[in-house]
């Protein structure tokens, strides 16, 4: 009697989703799904979907919808908020919004904003973007494949945008 061969199982790619806004003054979307592209596995263990809204107010419905109608096993959320004290006000409320449907979901969305006066230098202001951008999109590789990577870092004052704060030592 002959054995039957079997097929080997196909694994579905994880998803990652990647929504950015019109409203930053920075591809910070281009940024995240370049460092995604550059993580071992990109469309084999996973792939990245992305969506564009008009600013920031509008990430947690749409991150909402990349988990539940897209499958998306984590989304990195980039926004940047103006300078104004109404759009701190307003950056607080959509903050408010992503932890609402991260709790809703279940499943991490990672709120990436740049705040317009983190700098008044538009070339630093630039660095902060990208690299804020590209962390948090390594993070989010990272929870998904590889969290010891995160737990490694853990109590170093790494910091995404800036350089590291460092960690402090018991005297």
């Amino acid at each position: 009697m002959a054995k039957k061969k079997q097929t080997p199982k196909t694994v579905k790619a994880q998803r990652i989703g990647v929504v950015d806004t019109m409203f930053a003054r920075f591809d910070m979307g281009a940024s995240a799904r370049a460092e995604l592209e550059s993580c071992s596995g990109y469309g084999e263990s996973f792939t990245v979907i992305s969506r564009t809204v008009p600013g920031f107010k509008d990430l947690a419905v749409a991150a909402m919808n990349m988990i539940q109608k897209d499958g998306c096993a984590i989304v990195v959320a980039l926004g940047m908020p103006g300078s104004a004290p109404i759009d701190k006000q307003c950056a607080h409320e959509a903050s408010q919004g992503i932890m609402q449907a991260q709790l809703m979901t279940a499943t991490p969305i990672l709120e990436v904003f740049v705040h317009e006066d983190e700098s008044d230098d538009p070339d630093v202001l630039a660095k902060v973007f990208d690299d804020r951008s590209r962390k948090h999109a390594r993070n989010a590789y990272w929870m998904l494949f590889d969290p010891d990577q995160l737990s490694r870092r853990a109590g170093q004052g790494v910091r995404q945008g800036f350089n590291d704060a460092g960690p402090l030592k018991n005297s």
